[in-house]
């Protein structure tokens, strides 16, 4: 079965979301901390590559868990719950290193729909049975490794932000919109806002260019989108 991460202190709350996730065919392994989550993904590591994560917990908060997981695993897909409506709240995990986020209330189709989707890009990025490279000036994208390298180093990526990389690096002579990238990288059926395209964007720059806030590689077309210069 496919296992994933749950971290979710009400305990109702989190009932409800196992049901609906071994229904989906998940193996679902439980915490109500953020420190119980990491001792239990430290035990379980080779075979959890999803977590779904609360905002709010007590003791260690969802964003730090969030970024420890990070750390750990550049690929795994990272979904957060949060109560909180506000934009800042969802930029922060995002930046952290969360793929996507889910505002309580949800229904449990939007949650699957959300699971599943995550779990089609986390495999897409598993399943590299061939030998690629994309170079573009001084970045090489190895498709075998998963790995991004600027001038022979390694710069450690999400999965969303090797996605991205390498659909720019696929279309370098084409200015690629929010809903070009949204649909390559997080599917057409993705639920969420645009806005998350945007935010990707900024934590990408912050790993590869030398003055993020005056970008020479990902460059804005106002009205337009995104193009890559190499």
């Amino acid at each position: 079965m496919r296992s994933i991460l749950l971290c979710e202190d009400e305990t109702v709350i989190r009932e409800f979301i196992v049901i609906h996730l071994r229904r989906s065919g998940f193996n679902v392994i439980e915490a109500a901390t953020a420190e119980e989550a990491l001792e239990l993904y430290a035990e379980h590591k080779d075979s959890v590559r999803l977590a779904i994560l609360d905002l709010m917990l007590p003791g260690m908060d969802g964003f730090e868990l969030c970024r420890r997981l990070r750390e750990q695993d550049a690929v795994m897909g990272i979904l957060m719950l949060t109560a909180r409506s506000q934009e800042q709240e969802k930029v922060k995990a995002l930046k952290l290193g969360a793929d996507d986020y889910v505002t309580k209330p949800f229904s449990p189709s939007e949650l699957i729909a959300r699971v599943e989707a995550l779990e089609r890009r986390v495999k897409n990025t598993d399943d590299t049975g061939y030998r690629e490279e994309l170079v573009s000036g001084s970045f090489a994208l190895n498709l075998l490794e998963r790995t991004l390298y600027r001038n022979g180093t390694a710069v450690e990526l999400t999965q969303v932000e090797f996605q991205i990389m390498e659909f720019f690096l696929r279309h370098t002579d084409q200015t690629l919109s929010r809903t070009d990238i949204l649909s390559r990288v997080w599917g057409a059926d993705y639920y969420g806002e645009d806005q998350i395209v945007d935010v990707n964007i900024r934590r990408l720059r912050m790993k590869i260019e030398d003055d993020p806030s005056n970008p020479r590689h990902i460059i804005t077309v106002w009205g337009s989108g995104y193009r890559w210069n190499p």
